[in-house]
């Protein structure tokens, strides 16, 4: 079957402004598929989705959204009302203040619980009945190694990425054979242009032009999506990313903390 065929006719791309979000609709559109173009800035939304069309001929639709907002996952729906989509990429969420729980209002904690852990669930909910009634589809969530353990200044982001992590897994377990594919893929550092601004606002690069020393490139991340589609139910990415996994599952979840917390303190200090 023809990927179009297989995952069409409209993709659902969460987190599209900038970065993997936005390469990844790219490839979606190369691949056949229109685009449902999904973050909360209508112009930079714009841009990236005419761009799309001009250079592959696909449909396209932006909605601007906040997905930390009540509701979020109401107004997407309504939004897609009347396509059909075959194809969920959710892609938001990152971290971009990287500070200790307790330096910020505790509703910075929950904007970051409500657009990793609530509306990927309840988009999920809403999009995979279909697909499992046409017998296809297929959803790709993005997480983090910042999920493997506890960590400090990642608090609430890294609770938020194991439960994404452990959502897309259980997921894969009930839909795989459903003729859903479902993967969670998991990143490391990615040379993104929020990870770009925020290294340059500490120092540890000297301009947003800089790309971040260790990350990986955002062409690659989307390669390894493509690539291990159908192999869910989760794919690490990068040498790091899996050298990581296999120390985390070779100590103790204690030690797991401590070394975590070692390396952060050790990095911050670096800088």
């Amino acid at each position: 079957m023809e990927f179009a065929d297989k995952y069409g006719p409209w993709a659902l791309v969460a987190g599209a402004s900038d970065g993997v979000g936005s390469a990844m609709a790219e490839e979606l559109a190369r691949r056949g598929l229109n685009v449902a173009l999904l973050a909360r800035r209508q112009a930079v939304l714009d841009d990236v989705a005419a761009g799309i069309s001009a250079r592959t001929g696909v449909q396209t639709r932006t909605l601007a959204i906040d997905l930390a907002a009540p509701g979020a996952s109401d107004q997407v729906i309504s939004a897609t009302a009347d396509l059909e989509i075959g194809f969920l990429v959710y892609c938001a969420g990152a971290d971009p203040k990287f500070a200790p729980f307790l330096s910020g209002p505790l509703s910075d904690a929950e904007s970051l619980v409500q657009r990793n852990c609530m509306v990927p669930m309840q988009l999920c909910h809403h999009y995979a009945q279909p697909m499992v009634d046409r017998g296809r589809g297929g959803i790709i969530m993005f997480g983090s190694g910042a999920g493997f353990a506890g960590g400090p200044n990642m608090v609430a982001y890294g609770a938020s990425k194991a439960f994404d992590m452990v959502f897309a897994e259980a997921l894969w377990t009930e839909l795989h054979d459903k003729g859903v594919d479902v993967l969670g893929l998991i990143l490391g550092k990615t040379d993104t242009p929020a990870l770009r601004r925020l290294e340059h606002e500490r120092g540890q690069i000297e301009s947003t032009d800089q790309a971040p020393s260790g990350a990986a490139a955002v062409d690659d991340v989307v390669a390894a999506a493509f690539a291990n589609l159908t192999e869910g139910p989760t794919c690490l990415v990068g040498p790091e990313t899996q050298a990581a996994a296999q120390l985390m599952a070779s100590v103790s979840r204690n030690d797991a903390v401590r070394f975590i917390a070692q390396a952060v303190t050790a990095a911050m200090g670096a800088n």
